[in-house]
């Protein structure tokens, strides 16, 4: 194998796993696509050393894992609204934009495990990989080695002699690494939650509650998204810095924004189901005051627990939704097809 082409069609079918590696130790959609580019071009230029010495899989993770760690050199962690201040008084004017290394949702079209091949039986750990926020957001604190470790051994299941090959260091110095960064995860986890392993897949009743919720959303109907929210729900919308907690503090942020007299006034809606880090999600388009169409707003990820809202998590990021396969606008007289299952 010594052409380039050879090389972009065998080393193709890993892409997807290595984007939610690199997603997974960056916090960040964007920059994991960069760094796939950037692994896939360090393995060809590095493609003499590599002479099967190990399964083309490890041999990619380990270079994607040490691009990874460069790119993670010096840089601050991404974090949620809820990382960095007390929730908001919806009484009080909310601040603008913070432009902070906020963490980035990941699409679920993009996260589909490859079977794994008879001659490489370690990519069965993909399927044990997990994406929820909690997860993304508690392993921002460890130390990218550490953070690195956590990945290979836990999440893909590389014994530490062989992480050790990719962190520069011991097998001991790998576990000792490792007992240091789950006691931290422990501290950044919910309750029950402390093993690295999937969430169940959304429920007929999460689909449920997403439907009510984003139906409730476009009539403008308050008492309709109070019927769904858990008495202490939490909302956030990065690269807004404000979070509110409970669902008092919600409705109140809520009426102002929604309320047509008000100057406050965002807009009405439309929603679109999608998927996003495993779990439902809804896509708001905003058709702004004296506008036509419907435009990108946010892709919000909600939570469920006893047929009631807990989280939602709304990323304001348009530049997002290409990414999720979503409309670039809606209308009033055209209806788009859901893209997702979740619907």
């Amino acid at each position: 194998m010594t052409d380039e082409v050879s090389f972009a069609e065998l080393v193709e079918r890993y892409r997807g796993e290595l984007r939610v590696h690199c997603y997974r130790m960056l916090g960040s959609f964007d920059e994991a696509e960069d760094l796939v580019q950037e692994t896939l071009l360090r393995a060809w230029k590095g493609l003499d050393g590599f002479h099967g010495r190990s399964s083309m899989r490890t041999w990619l993770y380990r270079t994607a894992t040490n691009a990874c760690l460069d790119a993670l050199d010096g840089r601050q962690r991404r974090v949620l609204p809820h990382h960095l201040a007390p929730p908001a008084d919806p009484a009080r004017p909310e601040p603008g934009r913070v432009e902070v290394a906020w963490l980035q949702p990941f699409p679920d079209r993009l996260w589909e495990p490859v079977a794994p091949r008879s001659d490489e039986p370690e990519a069965a750990a993909v399927a044990r990989e997990t994406m929820e926020l909690a997860f993304l957001a508690a392993i921002q604190h460890l130390p990218p080695r550490q953070r690195a470790a956590v990945i290979l051994h836990d999440a893909l299941g590389w014994p530490a002699p062989q992480v050790a090959a990719v962190v520069e260091g011991s097998a001991a110095s790998v576990n000792s690494a490792l007992q240091r960064a789950r006691a931290t995860l422990r501290e950044h986890l919910p309750p029950r939650r402390a093993e690295w392993a999937p969430a169940a897949p959304p429920t007929d009743e999460e689909r449920a509650v997403l439907r009510r919720y984003m139906a409730a959303v476009e009539r403008g109907d308050l008492a309709g998204v109070a019927d769904l929210l858990a008495e202490d729900v939490r909302t956030t919308m990065p690269p807004y810095p404000v979070w509110f907690a409970g669902r008092a503090a919600v409705l109140a942020a809520l009426a102002t924004s929604w309320d047509p007299g008000s100057p406050e006034y965002v807009g009405a809606f439309r929603m679109l189901p999608t998927g996003a880090n495993g779990r439902p999600a809804a896509a708001a388009y905003v058709r702004r005051p004296g506008r036509d169409t419907y435009q990108p707003f946010a892709i919000g990820i909600v939570s469920v627990a006893r047929g009631r809202i807990m989280e939602i998590t709304a990323f304001h990021e348009p530049a997002l939704f290409p990414a999720f396969a979503l409309p670039p606008q809606l209308t009033d007289e055209l209806s788009a097809p859901a893209p997702s299952a979740y619907a």
